[in-house]
C-alpha cells in the first residue's frame, strides 16, 4: 500500500454507482449527474444548495467542516480555514501567486506548500481538496442512496502538469476512480451543445472564482474541437473582492489589518458584489464601520483587471485564426460573468451579446456529468468525441542550447510524437534529456520541466548511434517522455510532474514573449545551430589531421590550419552567414586531403580481395 495512501484496488466487477462529475471550484464547488437522460446538479449543502463554498476549516480537536459552516468560521479563525486552495495546487511556498495569497501560516522549509492549521497535523493542498471532494461525495451518495466511486473532475484549461496531478491526487484521495480530467471551457461547451444540438465555432469566457480561461472551440457532429486556448490561472473574481476591501480598508484607515479583519473585510466585499448584480448600490457594514459601495465605482475598480481578460481572449482568436464576427455563439461561465460590468464587456469584445441560458455557475458541473456518463454509460461511449489541446509546445534541449519542439502549441490530445537523436562525440555512451516547455528558440528562455539520462548506448562514432525519444500526452494533459536507443534497446521513461506551476506572471508573459522576440530567436537559433555545425566541422578536421597527417602535401596543413582559425574566430560572433561561409570554406580547403584519406580506407578494406566478392 502507497504510504500516501493513494493506490486504489477495484474489482471489475464490482458495480460502482452513480458516476458523476465535479466542478472543484475556487470559491464553490458543485457535483452533477446524469439522471434520465438529463444532467442536473444535486443538494451538497445547508438549505439545500447546489453551491459547496470551497472552504474547509481544522478544528482544535482534529474535527474538519467543510462549506457554508466553514466560510462562517473564517473571521474567527483565519489561518485554520483554508479557501481558495485551487490556487495553491501544484505550487511552492516560493511562487509569486503563493506569496500574494495571504494570511495563512505556512511550514517553514517545506518544497511544497503546507498549511499550519489547529489540530496539529499540517496539511497540503491536495489533502485540503481531497476534504472537498470527500464531502461531495458523501452529500452526492446520501442523495442518490447509493455509491459514488467514479468522477469526471474539471480543471482550468491553463492549468501545467503540477496542478492537474494534484487534482487528480485528491480525487483518489477522497476515494474516486478519476475517469478524467476535463477542462472547463470544454465542460462547459459539451454541456451547451448537447442541450441544444449546437453546430459552429464558439467563444467559451470563463471567469471562476480565482481563474480565468476562454477557449475556441468548433463542435461538428458530435466533435467538440479546442482550437485554441488561453487563461490566467491567477484572475477571477477573488480579485473583485479585493479590489472592494482594498477600499473600505483604506476608508477604515487600517494600514495593517490583522488576519481577522482581513477575512471579514473579504466576507463583507463578496455579499457587496453580489448584491450590486441586481442594485445600483449597497451599504456595506463591517464592526462598526458602515460605507455605501456604488456599482460605478465598482465597475472602475474592477476595470483592470476585466480588461486583463481581453488580451488573452484576443490573443486565442488569432491563435484560432478566427475572427470575432465568426463566431456563433459566446458562452458565459463562472460565477463573475454575472457581474453587469463583465457582460458588457463580453458584448463590445466579441460584438454580440453573450448566451447565458445555463447557470454560469452550474454549466460546467453538468457537462463533467455528461462526459461521465458518456464514459460509463456503453450505449453512448461513441456519441461524443471531446478533442482537447496542449496550451504551450514540449521540446527537448538539443547541441547549442536550443530547442527542438515535439509536440507544437494547441495540438489535439490525446497526442503523441517521436523523433530520431544521435550522438555528438565518439564514443558517447549517454545522452541528457532535458525537456522543456515554452515558445521560444533557445533552452534559457523556456521552461525547464524534467531532467534524466539514458545510459548504456554503444560507443560508436559521433553520429552513428540512434536514440528515439517519444513524447505522450495523456486524455488529462499529462506528459510522459521516453527514449530508447535502437541498437540495444537500452530504454529510459519519466512523467512530468513540475515541482511547482506557473506563475501569472509566467503564464502571461510566455506567449507574448515569444511573439516579441520571435525575430532575434530566429537570428539566435540560426548562430547557435551554425555554432554547433562549425564545432562538428572542428573536430573532424582535428581528428584527421592527427591520424592522417602523413597524408597532406606541401602548404595543405597551413592552409587548413588557417581555414580553421577563421572558423574559431567567427564562433566567437552573431553573424551566421559569415560563419556558414567560414565553415563552407574550410570544407573546400580541406577537400583533396580528405578524398585521399577515403582513398586510402578503400584501399585497405579492398586490398587481397578480388572485384567479385563485393
Amino acid at each position: 500500500m502507497s504510504k500516501n495512501g493513494y493506490l486504489q484496488i477495484h474489482d471489475p466487477l464490482k458495480p460502482k454507482g452513480q458516476a458523476v462529475g465535479i466542478d472543484l471550484g475556487t470559491t464553490n464547488s458543485l457535483v452533477a449527474a446524469v439522471v434520465q437522460g438529463k444532467p442536473r446538479c444535486v443538494p451538497v449543502d445547508e438549505g439545500d444548495s447546489l453551491l459547496l463554498p470551497s472552504v474547509v476549516h481544522y478544528a482544535k480537536d482534529g474535527g474538519v467542516v467543510v462549506g457554508a459552516r466553514a466560510r462562517r468560521l473564517a473571521p474567527e479563525h483565519p489561518t485554520d480555514t483554508i479557501s481558495s486552495v485551487k490556487r495553491f495546487m501544484g505550487r511552492s511556498p516560493d511562487d509569486a501567486e503563493t506569496r500574494k495569497l495571504g494570511h495563512y501560516r505556512f511550514v517553514p522549509g517545506s518544497k511544497v506548500v503546507r498549511f499550519d492549521v489547529a489540530g496539529g497535523t499540517p496539511v497540503n493542498p491536495i489533502e485540503v481538496s481531497g476534504e472537498i471532494l470527500r464531502s461531495l461525495k458523501r452529500r452526492a451518495e446520501a442523495h442518490f442512496s447509493t455509491k459514488v466511486e467514479q468522477a469526471v473532475i474539471t480543471v482550468p484549461a491553463y492549468f501545467d502538469d503540477a496542478q492537474r496531478q494534484a487534482t487528480k491526487d485528491a480525487g483518489r484521495l477522497a476515494g474516486l476512480e478519476v475517469l478524467r480530467l476535463l477542462n472547463e471551457p470544454t465542460a462547459a461547451a459539451l454541456a451547451y451543445g448537447l442541450d441544444k444540438g449546437s453546430q459552429g465555432t464558439f467563444a467559451v469566457y470563463d471567469l471562476g472564482g480565482g481563474t480565468f480561461d476562454v477557449s475556441i472551440l468548433k463542435l461538428v457532429d458530435g466533435v467538440f474541437e479546442v482550437k485554441s486556448t488561453g487563461g490566467d490561472s491567477a484572475l477571477g473574481g477573488d480579485d473583485f473582492d479585493r479590489a472592494i476591501a482594498q477600499q473600505v480598508l483604506q476608508a477604515m484607515g487600517e494600514k495593517e489589518p490583522s488576519p481577522a479583519l482581513i477575512a471579514e473585510v473579504l466576507a463583507a466585499s463578496r455579499k457587496a458584489k453580489e448584491a450590486l448584480t441586481d442594485v445600483p448600490e449597497v451599504e456595506l457594514t463591517v464592526g462598526g464601520h458602515k460605507q455605501v459601495v456604488k456599482r460605478a465605482d465598482f465597475d472602475t475598480w474592477i476595470q483592470p483587471f476585466v480588461q486583463k481578460t481581453g488580451v488573452v481572449c484576443r490573443r486565442a482568436l488569432k491563435d484560432a485564426g478566427v475572427a470575432a464576427g465568426e463566431l456563433d455563439g459566446v458562452i458565459l461561465v463562472g460565477g463573475a460573468t454575472r457581474v453587469p460590468a463583465v457582460r458588457r464587456y463580453v458584448a463590445e469584445l466579441f460584438g454580440r451579446e453573450p448566451l447565458g441560458d445555463i447557470d454560469p455557475d452550474q454549466v460546467v458541473a453538468l457537462g463533467a456529468a455528461v462526459q461521465a456518463d458518456l464514459l460509463t454509460n456503453e450505449d453512448r461511449q461513441d456519441e461524443v468525441l471531446l478533442l482537447d489541446v496542449i496550451p504551450l509546445s514540449l521540446g527537448l534541449e538539443t547541441m547549442g542550447g536550443i530547442v527542438e519542439k515535439l509536440i507544437q502549441r494547441n495540438s489535439t490530445i490525446p497526442t503523441a510524437a517521436a523523433q530520431v537523436f544521435t550522438t555528438f562525440k565518439d564514443g558517447q555512451t549517454g545522452l541528457d534529456v532535458h525537456v522543456v516547455q515554452g515558445e521560444r528558440e533557445l533552452v534559457e528562455d523556456n521552461r525547464s520541466l524534467a531532467r534524466f539520462t539514458l545510459s548504456g548506448i554503444p560507443p560508436l562514432a559521433a553520429g552513428m548511434a540512434r536514440v528515439e525519444v517519444r513524447f505522450q500526452v495523456d486524455a488529462d494533459g499529462i506528459l510522459s517522455v521516453s527514449a530508447k536507443e535502437q541498437s540495444t534497446g537500452a530504454t529510459q521513461s519519466i512523467t512530468v510532474k513540475p515541482s511547482h506551476g506557473l506563475t501569472d506572471e509566467e503564464i502571461e508573459q510566455m506567449l507574448l514573449d515569444s511573439i516579441d522576440h520571435a525575430e532575434e530567436d530566429i537570428q539566435a537559433r540560426q548562430v547557435r545551430e551554425q555554432r554547433v555545425d562549425a564545432e562538428r566541422v572542428l573536430a573532424e578536421a582535428e581528428r584527421q589531421l592527427r591520424e592522417h597527417g602523413s597524408l597532406l602535401q606541401d602548404g595543405e596543413r597551413a592552409a587548413i590550419d588557417a581555414a580553421m582559425a577563421r572558423v574559431r574566430e567567427l564562433a566567437t560572433g552573431n553573424d551566421h552567414l559569415k560563419l556558414k561561409e567560414a565553415v563552407h570554406a574550410l570544407d573546400e580547403t580541406s577537400r583533396p586531403f580528405i578524398e585521399r584519406v577515403m582513398n586510402q580506407a578503400i584501399t585497405q578494406v579492398v586490398g587481397g580481395h578480388s572485384v567479385e566478392e563485393f
